[in-house]
């Protein structure tokens, strides 16, 4: 039997979501090898998106299996406001199987989605709403101009033909360009011939620039137009996120970035912010060990990426 009214009948008002919520997947299931930075990255991606975003978001943050102690922080950043919705998954859904739950559950109207290694300049987040609330029909926009895969975004093309001023040249700076692809791991020769080959799409529409094409590492959508793509059934937790992208492109929607870097990928390690992005790559041969060069034989290497795989495995499939 009940005994008494429970309180919360005489609360006559309810907090409201803002309108706009960033939702962050973190994956760091240790803090060694691979991941012993990864903990540090998270935190001034944090701090990053925070300073001056240009609008007002509810943060969101899906931890999807990570180690106690990246677990431990986050709920401290919840239990002091600086999180206003934390997701503990026990287990590695993927992203397709976070994306399920962030983008079907995010209380905002408008969703900004990143990656946990995303360092986020001033204005981010306005630039990019103000890119999806001028142009029609838009399906997803990205803090940062980078050269995309131009079959992703021939809809956002042939829209912007008919409808706006489009532009074709070398709209992204070497800098900029360079910068972006260093930090994936690539050399800075290998890029100066796709840099050379390659070229951008300006659009202008009602005074807003734009930049074709998008990426699925960070992105500003309308969470109905991201439901449209519900559920992602994807069965490797990593590589098959450009379903987003096609899926997007096929049904028509404008695929778009902001015209200069507001969000740079640091990928697992601080070099970016200490200066050490893209050094060292043209190091003499004879300037690495004996040891090294050992480990570069492709037999050697292939060999023990196998155990790496094989462990990494065993520990967190």
């Amino acid at each position: 039997m009940r005994k008494g009214q429970n309180p919360a009948k005489f609360v006559k008002d309810v907090a409201h979501p803002e309108r706009i919520t960033v939702a962050l997947l973190n994956y760091i299931p240790f803090l060694s090898g691979f991941y012993a930075e990864t903990l540090e990255v998270l935190k001034v991606s944090l701090e990053s998106m925070r300073k001056d975003a240009g609008l007002p978001f509810d943060l969101m943050v899906f931890d999807n299996g990570s180690c106690p102690e990246v677990r431990d922080f986050l709920v401290k950043e919840k239990e002091e406001g600086r999180i206003h919705y934390l997701i503990l998954s026990e287990k590695n859904m993927g992203k397709g199987g976070a994306w399920n739950v962030m983008l079907a559950g995010a209380p905002g109207e408008i969703i900004a989605y990143t990656d946990a290694d995303v360092l986020f300049s001033p204005n981010w987040l306005s630039r990019s709403v103000e890119i999806l609330e001028t142009f029609p029909n838009v399906g997803m926009v990205t803090a940062r101009p980078f050269r995309t895969p131009p079959e992703f975004y021939e809809g956002t093309l042939k829209w912007a033909k008919e409808n706006s001023q489009l532009d074709e040249g070398q709209f992204i700076p070497w800098e900029t360009f360079l910068e972006f692809n260093l930090s994936l791991g690539q050399t800075e020769e290998e890029n100066k011939k796709v840099y050379a080959e390659t070229k951008d799409w300006r659009i202008q529409y009602k005074g807003v620039t734009a930049l074709a094409g998008a990426s699925h590492w960070q992105f500003t959508a309308y969470k109905s137009t991201l439901q449209q793509f519900l559920p992602f059934d994807m069965d490797k937790p990593m590589g098959q996120v450009r379903q987003l992208d096609k899926r997007m492109n096929d049904a028509g929607l404008l695929r778009l970035m902001v015209s200069d870097p507001l969000a740079m990928n640091m990928s697992n390690t601080l070099g970016y912010l200490r200066g050490e992005l893209g050094k060292g790559r043209e190091t003499s041969k004879k300037r690495v060990s004996f040891g090294k060069r050992i480990l570069e034989i492709g037999f050697f290497k292939k060999l023990l990426l196998a155990v790496y795989n094989k462990i990494f495995s065993w520990y967190y499939s």
